[in-house]
């Protein structure tokens, strides 16, 4: 017997420091496929991490992440910054 297709998670954030990141962003299937897509057109670099995505899509959107996150979410932050100055290079 096999699994049924997943369908795609995605969860975008946004980092306004001091501040907490928020989720501005949330969905699975087409939704989810959607906020990709338009990541991918505005140069935002996406992390692949189901477990952090799942955590994080049960956040009200516009609420900041929860402190047990913080430490996850930073090494996307990180993944991200580094992305960006690579791109920057080229």
């Amino acid at each position: 017997m096999s699994e049924p297709p997943r369908k795609t998670l995605a969860v975008a954030l946004t980092y306004d420091a001091p501040h907490a990141p928020r989720v501005v962003a949330s969905g699975r299937g087409l939704i989810g496929e959607k906020i990709i897509q338009a990541a991918q057109a505005h140069g935002v670099p996406v992390e692949k991490n189901a477990v952090l995505a799942q955590a994080l899509s049960s956040i009200e959107l516009e609420s900041e992440i929860p402190e047990r996150l913080y430490v996850a979410v930073a090494e996307i932050l990180a993944f991200v910054l580094r992305a960006a100055e690579e791109g920057q290079r080229r």
